[in-house]
Parts: C-alpha cells; sequence; structure tokens
C-alpha cells in the first residue's frame, strides 16, 4: 500500500522554487489584496491558514475551501473558463486530458506564460499504475488566461486570488496543498446519469466517490492511498 501524500524529494524541491520565486513578482495588486484579505477575515478565516481545492469539469467550477478550526468551509467558487477532452482521466501525453483524481500543489510559479500557475502531482501513483508506462503525459496546472490543453484555467483575476491564498498557506507551512479533480459532482443522481452515459468509467469514478463522499460530510480531507492495484483507498 502506498500512501498518496508522503513527502517526495521531488515534491519538497518544488514547493521550495516555488516559493523563492514566487517573491520577485507581484501577485495580486494591493487593492486587490486588500479586498481580498477582508474576505478571507469576514469569512472567519485568516490569510496563511490551509486551503484545499475541488475542480469539476461538468459544473466547470473549481473551488477553494480554508480550513477554520479543524474543518474546511467553502470560501469561494471560480469558473473553470476552458477545459479540453473528455469526462475521464487522463492516461497517455497527447490526450488531451484534464486528470481526475487526488493530487498535491507541488510547483508554484510567478512567471507562468499563464499569468499564474501552480503544478500539481501528476501522474501520481494511481495514474501511473493504469497509464502509458512510457508516455504518461504531465505538466498540468491550474493557470490563468483560458486557453488550456488538458490544465484547468480560471482566468488572470481569479488565479490571483487562489495562488496567493495557497502560497501563503505554503509559506505559513502547509505541505500538503490537496487538489481533487472530479469529472462532476459525485452525487447518486448524477452518478447513475453519468455512468450510464460512460460505461467505461463506471468502475473508475466509484473508486472516486468515496473520497468525494467523505469530505461532503465530514469536511475533513481523508487520507487516501494506493493499493497495489492502482486504486484508491481512505486509510481507516
Amino acid at each position: 500500500m502506498r500512501r498518496f501524500g508522503w513527502c517526495t524529494l521531488l515534491f519538497c524541491c518544488f514547493q521550495l522554487s516555488g516559493q523563492e520565486t514566487a517573491e520577485k513578482k507581484v501577485i495580486i495588486g494591493e487593492s486587490a489584496r486588500i479586498k481580498l484579505e477582508k474576505a478571507v477575515r469576514d469569512s472567519g478565516a485568516a490569510v496563511g491558514d490551509s486551503v484545499f481545492i475541488r475542480a469539476f469539469k461538468l459544473e466547470n467550477q473549481l473551488e477553494l475551501w480554508i480550513k477554520k478550526d479543524t474543518i474546511y468551509h467553502l470560501f469561494r467558487t471560480y469558473p473553470i473558463c476552458n477545459w479540453s477532452g473528455d469526462y475521464g482521466p487522463k492516461r497517455k501525453q497527447g490526450d488531451l486530458q484534464v486528470p481526475e483524481g487526488f493530487y498535491q500543489i507541488v510547483r508554484f510559479n510567478p512567471n507562468s506564460s499563464y499569468h499564474l500557475s501552480m503544478g500539481i502531482n501528476y501522474p501520481n501513483a494511481s495514474d501511473r499504475h493504469f497509464s502509458d508506462p512510457k508516455r504518461p503525459g504531465g505538466a498540468i496546472y491550474i493557470h490563468g488566461s483560458c486557453g488550456s490543453q488538458g490544465c484547468i484555467p480560471i482566468g488572470d483575476v481569479n488565479i490571483e486570488e487562489v495562488y496567493w491564498l495557497a502560497w501563503k498557506a505554503a509559506q505559513q507551512g502547509q505541505q500538503y496543498i490537496q487538489v481533487h479533480i472530479f469529472p462532476f459532482r459525485l452525487t447518486p443522481d448524477k452518478m447513475e446519469k453519468m455512468t450510464n452515459l460512460y460505461l467505461r468509467q463506471r468502475h473508475f469514478w466509484e473508486n472516486l466517490q468515496p473520497v468525494y463522499a467523505y469530505f461532503e460530510k465530514n469536511r475533513t480531507i481523508p487520507v487516501v492511498e494506493v493499493d497495489d492495484t492502482g486504486r484508491y483507498r481512505i486509510k481507516p
């Protein structure tokens, strides 16, 4: 059993690199930053508190959650302005798919061609099990602008908010900024409808559903492991 979320050397190096370079660029304008700080305070949280990101393809939404006390509270929902490919996971380089599954931010890039970007650790252990062994693809980001091939673009103004709050959380010691990417909200009715339309994805989406349901019920992020068959498991 491989625990999803251990800090590998690769993760640590990317995180430090992103924090160092981020200081060289103004991430968000002063007026926007003051408004954002006030919005965070008004929500009962503080800038630098732990954050969590969820994205949904069907709904074209990216959620930013902030931890208050022991549970996460939804801070803002941002529109995903474009995404490529189809519903289902990414399995090889060039398939244009946006990954689905459970990831972490491993890089902050303030000098992105897409204004600002945050890289995730695709392929993770599950992806490596099922994807093309030689060309699984990579370089998946949440970024600004609206053009995308396999990434999650949310526009320049919105990425400034998400990037800055995630970066401040990392500065304050959050080691693992989790990113959960789903094909849609995995409610029973949508599961039934979408799995009937996409029969090949049924087993994969059924494997994602317990993690989605756990967070919906508890507002805490479960520890997710990847077993020897490449399937996700919630650690008891």
